[in-house]
């Protein structure tokens, strides 16, 4: 399946690779049908990905594991909310969020509370909102990508 996107051009798509958003995503609701995009040229999955709208060309997000930028993320959820998902597990569940870049990098935050949650085997999601007080929209990330720069070159803090 060919798809045209505003930031990576045409790319053919292997059905395989659609994920259904029933409800959206907050803010696009009517954009249903999105893929993961990443680096395939290197060697190691990159730390950020990008969620991109089938339905809207325009529409692509800088998406992040969470657990890479605060390794106890747990967002905690109502279990209705993930019922059309089917069974999640370990292996097939992943969870991302997104990543605001503002001119000035050094504010760069990642939305810890409303994650993308994702059953690979059914390729279906949803963004929720997590229950946890202490998850912010507005989470710094900065010191993690420069800490992540200076290892790849060497460096260390």
């Amino acid at each position: 399946m060919l798809i045209k996107t505003k930031h990576f051009g045409e790319i053919d798509l292997e059905e395989d690779k659609i994920i259904t958003f029933e409800n959206g995503i907050m803010g696009f609701e009517e954009c249903r049908r999105y893929t993961i995009f990443y680096d395939s040229g290197s060697e190691k999955r990159p730390a950020v990905s990008w969620l991109q709208s089938l339905d809207e060309p325009a529409l692509a997000l800088p998406v992040i594991n969470p657990l890479l930028v605060k390794p106890d993320y747990n967002p905690t959820v109502e279990d209705e909310l993930l019922a059309g998902l089917g069974d999640l597990t370990e292996e097939n569940l992943a969870i991302f969020v997104t990543l605001t870049v503002p001119s000035d990098i050094t504010k760069m935050t990642s939305n810890l509370k409303a994650p993308f949650i994702i059953n690979a085997d059914t390729r279906r999601g949803c963004q929720i909102v997590a229950d946890n007080p202490d998850y912010p929209v507005k989470y710094p990330v900065y010191d993690y990508f420069r800490q992540l720069k200076e290892a790849k070159e060497g460096k260390t803090c």
